[in-house]
């Protein structure tokens, strides 16, 4: 079992480093508190390759693996999660569709308008009022007429589907019922100008409070059928798919936030004295940084296993849930214990640690909640062992 990373993962590592440290950390304070989108460090990172990291040479994209992305994600996040989130939608969420189910003449289209045409955003619609984790409550319609999908709904709580760079949203629309009763779902391209999508105002938000996320309408939007992503009919498995990949980057992204927590829980213990000595020099601040150093290592070792799992094409999608459960677990844990060794100082807003705790709570939810996802672990494990007894496995309620 190797370890070490290669020297290509190693330089998106150590390229995000320096970019978080130099052009981001200074302003994450002040954009958190403007909740303003950092439009020029987003056009910086484009530069640096970072936004289109995964993404195949062919199509303009740096054509980094899922491993130097990840590592490249948790640096990034360790600054500002509100950037680190606005990545890892991008990539995770808005271009990976796109690169692993779309047709060559799309992916040379949108691939080449998002990272070659420059600098521009895509996102992925798939949550709604009723429909999120549970995905057969997508109420969003599309209906083919004269050749073209007839959308009507609406989504929300999406990322990067309405700043000024946004090229456009792949969503997913019930556009059937199957055989077996359940909605027929499928994913369809809806570039941002569309006539009848509309945006609707930013949400005010506890944390990421310097990235995206809006509801999106849809009143008799057209698009041509050639804006099916995939087959019809399978967007249900896409959009698995898709969460598997995503899990394991907020994983990534709850490192970093983590990191940042103990960076600074370090730097606390270290500088403030109290009975005439350091407080790092009470067993109970030692056991808090023990604690915290023991459980980002772990989260950290489970997002890489998944990543290189799936840069080699084996399944990941336990390992996925895994990681992301237990990473923004562990970062929730982090924001707590990092604003306790800050003391009162910790719960003023002019303290990072104030602000890394608002933000660590989203982490369980989006991307699938905990629930989902220790869920989606334990029939894993429970499929696994019937198959090994029985032949067979215990199907999904």
């Amino acid at each position: 079992m190797n370890f070490d990373t290669t020297p290509e993962q190693r330089k998106w590592r150590e390229l995000a480093r320096e970019f978080a440290r130099d052009e981001i950390a200074p302003r994450a304070a002040r954009l958190d508190r403007e909740q303003r989108f950092p439009y020029d460090i987003i056009e910086k990172m484009a530069d640096l390759g970072l936004m289109g990291l995964t993404i195949p040479e062919e199509y303009g994209g740096s054509g980094g693996d899922f491993v130097g992305y990840n590592l490249a994600l948790e640096e990034i996040s360790r600054a500002d999660t509100s950037v680190g989130i606005t990545m890892e939608a991008h990539i995770s969420l808005g271009c990976a569709p796109l690169l692993n189910f779309g047709t060559q003449q799309q992916k040379e289209r949108y691939l080449g308008e998002i990272i070659q045409g420059g600098r521009r955003l895509w996102a992925f619609g798939l949550t709604e009022e009723n429909a999120g984790t549970d995905a057969g409550g997508t109420e969003t319609t599309a209906e083919l007429q004269g050749g073209e999908w007839v959308i009507n709904g609406s989504k929300k709580w999406i990322t990067n589907g309405g700043t000024d760079i946004t090229a456009g949203v792949t969503i997913i629309a019930r556009t059937g019922t199957r055989g077996d009763g359940r909605p027929e779902l499928t994913a369809i391209i809806v570039p941002q100008d569309t006539p009848g999508y509309t945006r609707g105002p930013g949400y005010e938000k506890t944390g990421w409070r310097a990235s995206d996320q809006r509801p999106l309408y849809f009143r008799d939007c057209r698009v041509p059928e050639e804006n099916t992503l995939g087959e019809r009919g399978r967007g249900f498995r896409q959009f698995l798919s898709t969460l598997d990949g995503g899990r394991v980057a907020v994983g990534a992204l709850s490192v970093g936030l983590a990191q940042a927590c103990f960076d600074e829980a370090l730097r606390r213990a270290r500088s403030r004295r109290q009975f005439g000595r350091p407080i790092s020099e009470f067993q109970a601040i030692q056991f808090k940084l023990a604690d915290m150093a023991m459980e980002i290592e772990l989260a950290r070792n489970m997002v890489l296993k998944a990543a290189w799992l799936k840069d080699q094409g084996r399944p990941f999608s336990r390992e996925a849930s895994m990681a992301k459960v237990f990473a923004s677990e562990t970062a929730k844990r982090a924001a707590d214990r990092a604003v306790q060794i800050w003391g009162g100082e910790g719960f003023m807003e002019t303290n990072a640690v104030a602000r890394y705790w608002r933000q660590v709570k989203i982490n369980e939810i989006g991307e699938g909640t905990s629930e989902i996802n220790r869920q989606i672990i334990a029939r894993s494990l429970l499929q696994e062992e019937a198959g090994h007894t029985a032949g067979e496995k215990i199907p999904a309620q």
